[in-house]
């Protein structure tokens, strides 16, 4: 039986991806910029394209907020 309580994981990647479409992230890399910032990983662990994802991201998001 599914649930419709996500994890505060989970929570914060739903929250990350929904800001991130709407300051014009597209979604494919709303989805992936949202599951890397809600897991807390450090750059240590990310691949080049996966810090690009986020970085992209992050720029969008403080365009979109100033």
């Amino acid at each position: 039986m599914p649930s419709n309580f996500f994890t505060p994981v989970e929570e914060r990647e739903k929250i990350f991806r929904t800001q991130l479409v709407q300051c014009g992230v597209s979604s494919e890399k709303a989805v992936i910029a949202a599951k890397i910032l809600a897991s807390g990983q450090p750059n240590e662990l990310l691949s080049f394209e996966e810090i690009k994802i986020v970085e992209d991201a992050r720029q969008k998001w403080l365009l979109y907020r100033n």
